[in-house]
């Protein structure tokens, strides 16, 4: 019960003030400028809408229900009642005087929910005991200032009438003020000097927490006291007033809830940049206007065109100068991390270093020593590591992709680093780019070269073994077979002078084992090309397609190719058609080859059970080998269920 009244009572709080809000805007509603009654309602909401969502998701932390709670009281002792004021004086409706006191003396509450707030963040405790008494001169302050600003004769101007109807010359209002203000004044600089104290101890999360939040302190620091001294002179100063503190909390929220708690080191240091560099370009348009107007006369088009084309000039080489100042000032981590990698790739252009170097380099910066680099190979479409083994990229660490142009070439894997914002930690991995593409490409040849070792160690013992197999084959078949017969013969020869009709039944039998003999020599021949090359590669494949029992679709052209050429794509067509009708259980088959620039590209397609594979010791391990030793390319396309698409691109020439 007691966390469901947590999680309801911010919301209760932030409905309470929109509604406090709306009833506010409209009784002020032209009664006093447009953008001061919006404005107001608008930091009414922000303080209280991000007070309400820290109260949520931290309710230990006292910070977000002080945002709700000052939030709240501003809107309705400030807002309501200015705006019941206003309406009063204009309609004439009793209590207007007591709006306008209230209203009046609203500040200074809000004022010292600001000290409480420095005192507390962003832990929400105290940095020791004794900071407590700056809390309690601070509230001294508040009753005493709060007293001699509400009854003092001076404050009419805060009434529509013209005059405090509280007013009272027998309390020593000034001195209540002269007292009270001090205290008041002081206990909210000691509270934000709280803060640097703070910042000094701090480390890590909490530092970067005291950066958003004294960046948006920084800025309300210098624009609300001159606010106060303009507060009377032009009614802007109040609506100034009311966007810096708007920031306030949102910077508070920001840093508590640790919404890109990180990136502020880079807006801090792209914030001064841009500042200094347009003070410099203004600076040099004017330099430039007032010399040329003093030779061209002034109000000449000439020189306005020059001081523009001047500092366009300037624009980018002085930014990038400026922010790599600022970075060494503002944002070291930024500034060691991008030049570090710039030493390294500047060592590898060299030669000093070599580039595979690059993940060791990205560990240091990064302070991950668990950070992974793969490269990525395109034709094969899949990840390996600097050593060429393949790798998985999905692990569950954040990834980061790396590009050049629109050609993919590698992931970076890591845990993110708490000491680097996203935008540099992207910024640091896409400039190693080039030491990943040397990298990449030279794993990528050694895998190229590891390949046509081991092919032509293949195609060497494929050569070894098919000759033992022929050699075994003649001796164990064909050339038994071919000495019987000529035993048969020699035995006929002498059959015919003493019993012609054996000598004939002899040379019959004789006959049959020549028959053998010759089927023997053609199953061994079975592998070698066929004579039908001599006519082309068309003509053998439609001989492959009559002798096959399945349909078979020829589309294969006419031209001569070189002999190679055509007997790597007549072996690839063979092997196709072959596990088409052995293993596949196919019902079609489609054998096609055509010329693509100076590739011919050979497609077997068929529609059987498919789930093949290229595995040691097979037919399609043997093709791969064969189109490799030719400088092409072979895939196998091959899903469970939907048939299989051998595919290769042999070079012919143009």
């Amino acid at each position: 019960m007691g966390a469901r009244r947590g999680r309801l009572l911010p919301a209760l709080l932030f409905g309470t003030t929109v509604i406090v809000e709306i009833t506010a805007v409209v009784l002020s509603w032209r009664l006093e400028p447009v953008y001061d009654t919006l404005v107001y309602a608008v930091f009414g909401l922000t303080t209280v809408g991000v007070g309400a969502v820290i109260a949520r998701r931290r309710p230990e932390n006292p910070i977000g229900w002080l945002f709700c709670g000052f939030g709240l009281l501003n809107a309705v002792a400030a807002d309501l009642a200015q705006g019941w004021g206003l309406r009063a004086a204009a309609e004439g409706w009793p209590g207007g005087a007591i709006g306008d006191g209230i209203a009046a003396i609203n500040w200074l509450p809000s004022g010292y929910g600001w000290t409480l707030t420095f005192l507390l963040f962003p832990t929400g405790r105290l940095l020791s005991p004794r900071w407590r008494y700056v809390a309690w001169l601070g509230a001294a302050g508040l009753v005493l200032s709060g007293l001699g600003w509400s009854l003092s004769p001076d404050r009419g101007r805060d009434f529509a009438t013209g005059r405090n109807p509280w007013a009272t010359d027998s309390l020593p209002t000034g001195v209540f003020l002269a007292v009270g203000m001090p205290l008041f004044i002081g206990s909210l600089l000691a509270a934000a000097g709280s803060l640097a104290v703070r910042f000094r101890r701090s480390s890590g999360t909490e530092r970067q927490q005291l950066k958003w939040f004294a960046l948006a302190a920084g800025v309300a620091g210098i624009v609300l006291p001159i606010t106060f001294v303009l507060w009377y002179v032009t009614p802007l100063a109040g609506v100034l007033a009311a966007l810096v503190l708007s920031a306030l909390p949102l910077a508070a929220g920001a840093a508590i809830l640790r919404y890109r708690l990180y990136d502020i080191d880079l807006f801090i240091s792209r914030t001064v940049a841009y500042v200094v560099l347009t003070v410099l370009l203004a600076a040099t348009y004017l330099v430039v206007i007032v010399a040329l107007g003093t030779l061209l006369g002034r109000g000449s088009a000439w020189a306005t065109a020059t001081a523009t084309v001047v500092c366009a000039m300037l624009f980018r080489p002085l930014r990038g100068r400026l922010q790599d100042l600022v970075d060494r000032r503002f944002n070291r981590s930024r500034y060691d991390a991008l030049h570090r990698m710039a030493d390294f790739l500047d060592a590898v252009r060299s030669g000093r270093r070599a580039p595979e170097e690059v993940r060791t380099v990205l560990r240091e910066i990064l302070a991950d020593p668990g950070l992974d680099l793969f490269v990525f190979l395109p034709e094969s479409r899949r990840y390996v590591d600097l050593d060429g083994a393949d790798r998985d990229v999905e692990d569950g660490r954040a990834r980061i992709i790396l590009e050049r142009g629109d050609q993919r070439i590698g992931v970076v894997l890591h845990d993110s680093p708490a000491g680097l914002g996203p935008e540099l930690l992207r910024r640091v991995v896409e400039d190693s780019g080039l030491a990943v593409e040397i990298a990449r490409l030279r794993a990528e040849l050694r895998l190229q070269l590891t390949e046509v070792k081991a092919s032509r160690a293949r195609i060497v013992a494929a050569g070894h073994a098919e000759r033992r197999r022929i050699e075994r084959d003649l001796h164990d078949g064909a050339q038994q077979r071919l000495v019987s017969i000529g035993l048969a013969l020699r035995h006929a020869q002498h059959q015919l002078g003493s019993s012609p009709a054996a000598a004939g039944s002899t040379l019959d039998g004789a006959v049959a084992e020549v028959s053998v003999a010759i089927d023997e020599l053609r199953e061994l021949a079975r592998g070698l090309p066929p004579t039908q090359l001599d006519s082309g590669l068309r003509p053998a494949c439609q001989d492959l397609a009559r002798r096959a029992p399945l349909p078979v679709i020829v589309e294969v052209p006419a031209e001569r190719l070189d002999a190679g050429v055509e007997a790597a794509a007549y072996f690839i067509c063979c092997e196709g058609l072959t596990n088409a009708v052995k293993h596949a259980e196919a019902t079609r088959v489609a054998l096609r080859a055509c010329r693509d620039g100076d590739h011919l590209v050979v497609t077997v397609d068929d529609d059987g059970c498919g789930g093949a594979a290229a595995r040691d010791g097979t037919g399609l391990t043997g093709l791969a080998d064969r189109v490799a030793a030719l400088g092409g390319t072979f895939r196998i396309q091959s899903r469970s269920g939907a048939g299989t698409t051998l595919v290769a691109e042999l070079p012919c020439g143009s």
